[in-house]
């Protein structure tokens, strides 16, 4: 029966979604006929209680201040001045300026909590500039696309939050766990950019007139606001002083005056930021809301039970699942947005990564990984969307200069399921 359950709900779930409903609505009318269709009891009170006890959790405050945060920085100039502060450092290192999208982006990613938004700020600076100085396109788009999908596992993350609410895991614990991920991927990627100039050196501009140490220094005042605010959020959480909510509020504050600072703080630019937030929290929160209702009509049918013991009739290793979940997340990402396939595989996943022994917190940097692999995979890749816009170039052809950074996603994957102190170790030790 509950097979039988499964097929139908998922059918109904793709003729909605391709039916152009929002996705929060979908799940929620799939939550709905699955009660109605497969269990005794009426959805409505099971409805209302799912989605209070969900909306009313003080965890979710976390999210629209990250989101008000990013939407403020989004509309100043601290991108610039990132560009500013770190190019005089990187004259002598093969690739030069290619790695100020990988570097800036890994920093905005720890001010902005969101992927489409790294890539496109840092994006709108670098692309004119790299162009202008005759760095090959390819290279600069491919940086921008993988470095760009940082936003999603350097915290503040936006889909961590999700992802911890979720689940039920610390979301602190997965600030920090996706700390020493996410530089592993940037050396990744600065890895490749250093190898991959050593092998075209005649396509590498030459430096410009080299600058002093003392001029390089004097540029570094412009990476001053974004290390205080960086320092500000992820601190405040590794030390014990502030959760994860109260970091978010101090990380709104510490934008403003960088705003205010800058002299970009306006009536019309608050008004915006503020609003913008709210745009994008409403959107998650009903994805979220019609989550929460579908997992409990999930367990009134008995789905996760019945797939978790299926699953462990199989007798799969942890690793073997993990690399059958890999691959079924990235086949999602060609699809859904990566919220999106988180509230939609949770509920069912969860008791199955249980029976597993796999840990939730590094399961959850798992999921963020694969999910960063999906923003950069055709025809539903975010990162994909967001270059299109800015270069004017085919998705499919800014995907094939995005494939050697899926290919070290993967590799990185691999360290982590053999290393997986490198998501545990951090958070093992924060305070409080």
């Amino acid at each position: 029966m509950e097979l039988t359950a499964a097929l139908v709900l998922v059918g109904l779930m793709v003729l909605l979604l391709a039916g152009g409903l929002w996705i929060g609505l979908a799940l929620m009318a799939i939550g709905m006929l699955g009660m109605l269709g497969f269990t005794t009891r009426a959805p409505g009170d099971g409805m209302a209680v799912a989605i209070w006890s969900h909306g009313s959790s003080w965890t979710l405050t976390a999210l629209p201040l990250f989101l008000w945060m990013g939407e403020i920085l989004f509309r100043t100039r601290l991108s610039q001045e990132m560009f500013k502060g770190l190019s005089p450092w990187l004259e002598r290192l093969p690739g030069r300026l290619l790695h100020t999208n990988v570097i800036g982006c890994t920093l905005f990613a720890a001010v902005s909590g969101s992927s489409a938004a790294t890539c496109a700020t840092i994006g709108k600076i670098a692309m004119p500039e790299l162009g202008r100085r005759g760095y090959p396109e390819s290279m600069v788009l491919g940086t921008l696309a993988g470095a760009g999908t940082l936003g999603l596992l350097i915290p503040p993350s936006i889909i961590m939050i999700v992802y911890g609410v979720a689940a039920d895991v610390s979301i602190a614990k997965l600030f920090i766990g996706g700390v020493l991920p996410g530089i592993l991927l940037a050396s990744l990627f600065m890895g490749w950019v250093v190898i991959w100039s050593l092998l075209n050196r005649d396509r590498i501009p030459p430096a410009d007139l080299k600058s002093s140490f003392m001029q390089k220094l004097a540029a570094s005042k412009n990476l001053i606001p974004v290390v205080l605010l960086i320092a500000g959020v992820l601190g405040s959480i590794y030390s014990g002083i502030a959760t994860a909510t109260e970091a978010a509020a101090i990380g709104v504050i510490g934008s403003l005056i960088i705003a205010a600072a800058q002299k970009s703080l306006t009536r019309k630019s608050f008004v915006a930021g503020l609003m913008g937030a709210t745009r994008l929290y409403c959107m998650i929160a009903l994805i979220l809301a019609g989550s929460a209702f579908l997992t409990l009509a999930m367990g009134y049918i008995g789905l996760p039970r019945h797939l978790a013991e299926w699953i462990g009739t199989l007798n799969l290793t942890p690793g073997m699942l993990l690399f059958a979940l890999a691959i079924f997340f990235v086949l999602l990402g060609c699809f859904l947005d990566g919220i999106s396939i988180i509230v939609l595989t949770m509920a069912v996943l969860l008791p199955t990564i249980q029976v597993a022994g796999i840990d939730p917190l590094w399961f959850g940097i798992f999921v963020i990984v694969v999910v960063e692999m999906a923003q950069i995979t055709p025809p539903v890749g975010f990162n994909l969307f967001v270059l299109q816009a800015l270069s004017g170039k085919q998705i499919t052809t800014i995907a094939v200069y995005a494939l050697p950074y899926f290919l070290l996603m993967v590799l990185a994957l691999i360290l982590l399921y053999m290393f997986p102190g490198l998501v545990t170790w951090l958070p093992g030790h924060m305070i409080g």
